[in-house]
């Protein structure tokens, strides 16, 4: 076990560290923007007058996207479930309003393949290793599916640091505090030996009911990050995470 400290703010006898993926260690959000433009104007296609309103849900204006909005921080259920609603407020029934959403996004992933993962955060990987280095154990816990969080690792090759690759497949989504107790199960550690590091709100509750040992919110130095106010400390980058 190791001490973590974070802008003065000192984390003991810790021995995992729980990251998110997108807008954590991943620069995702050109990619999810395009990706909630595309539904909507698929869904506007097929039901016309939808697009506008369903922008506004998934926390897309113009080419900006709302980092504690329904597409950064949401799962791909949740999505379907927003863009389902919004279809059956035109009158249709609830069943073939989901068909619909589930049909569209299953089109768009055709239209939009994402053959190779986001850029990472720079330095990011460094940080990853040099944690590792200490007998951290590292984890990712995304809101993304699992086949992406392990496509994500592939890529980067980060196989050689990161111990859990664990995205959302079912009904439980984030701010589920189950998530992370699973992902410290599965690493073999307590809730409170291990760190959660993300850049939503819904990271920061999570590890908080979970009993997480602290919650460590990621900026990435935008100048503004209110909604982490519930974090123990809000870093800009994640070289700022170091052995005490």
């Amino acid at each position: 076990m190791v001490a973590i400290n974070c802008q003065d703010v000192i984390f003991q006898d810790i021995q995992a560290i729980i990251f998110d993926k997108d807008g954590t260690l991943e620069d995702s959000q050109e990619f999810l923007r395009n990706l909630g433009q595309k539904r909507a104007r698929l869904i506007d296609a097929k039901i016309p007058g939808i697009g506008e309103p369903l922008l506004m849900a998934f926390g897309i204006d113009a080419n900006n996207i709302n980092p504690t909005g329904l597409m950064a921080i949401g799962s791909r259920r949740e999505n379907e479930i927003a863009a389902a609603a919004y279809i059956a407020e035109t009158g249709r029934g609830w069943l073939e309003s989901l068909t619909i959403a589930k049909e569209v996004f299953a089109e768009t992933d055709q239209i939009l393949q994402k053959s190779t993962p986001s850029s990472m955060f720079e330095g990011s990987q460094e940080v990853l290793k040099y944690l590792s280095q200490y007998g951290i154990k590292l984890g990712i816990l995304s809101a993304d599916n699992t086949t992406a969080v392990k496509n994500f690792v592939k890529y980067y090759q980060l196989n050689d640091y990161i111990e859990l690759e664990m995205g959302v497949d079912d009904s439980r989504s984030k701010p589920d505090p189950e998530l992370f107790l699973q992902a410290c199960h599965k690493l073999g550690v307590k809730p409170i030996r291990a760190l959660m590091v993300g850049d939503s709100p819904m990271d920061m509750e999570m590890g908080r009911k979970a009993g997480a040992a602290g919650c460590i919110g990621i900026c990435w130095q935008k100048m503004e990050a209110n909604y982490l106010q519930a974090a123990d400390v809000v870093i800009a980058k994640l070289e700022e995470i170091k052995v005490f």
